[in-house]
């Protein structure tokens, strides 16, 4: 019983360094599997129409049956704290990522896409495109 007991601590005390040390060894970070992000915003031309801003959002939902765009998320403003470098004065985002260059290129000349702006852009005043890539 003692020889099970001394072997189950030293096994235990093992184990315990091993995960120890693999927590503290710096991990290489990991490579996205989709590392195009194109953020668009939408400036409203009547801001205080929750029709036309709902509008915009189902015509934005129609984007996710383009193959090239891996994940989706559509947004409005947020009520966070007020703060100097906070803009909040537009009024519905979308947030897309893509795999590569050319899955991004294929986005913008999809039909699906080009439905939306035909349906939706006499509901837009502005439009601002941020388009990253991780490093």
């Amino acid at each position: 019983m003692t020889h099970s007991r001394r072997k189950f601590i030293a096994s235990s005390v093992t184990l315990a360094a091993g995960a120890t040390a693999s927590v503290a060894s710096p991990l290489a970070p990991e490579k996205s599997k989709y590392p195009l992000v194109h953020h668009v915003f939408f400036w409203l031309k009547n801001p205080g129409s929750k029709a036309d801003r709902d509008r915009i959002i189902e015509g934005l939902k129609t984007l996710r049956k383009i193959e090239a765009i891996k994940d989706l998320r559509i947004g409005v403003v947020a009520s966070t704290e007020k703060r100097d470098v906070v803009d909040n004065s537009w009024a519905v985002s979308e947030l897309m990522f893509f795999e590569d260059l050319a899955g991004q290129a294929s986005y913008q000349d999809h039909p699906i896409h080009q439905q939306f702006i035909k349906d939706c852009s006499h509901l837009w005043d502005k439009v601002i495109v941020y388009d990253a890539i991780d490093v």
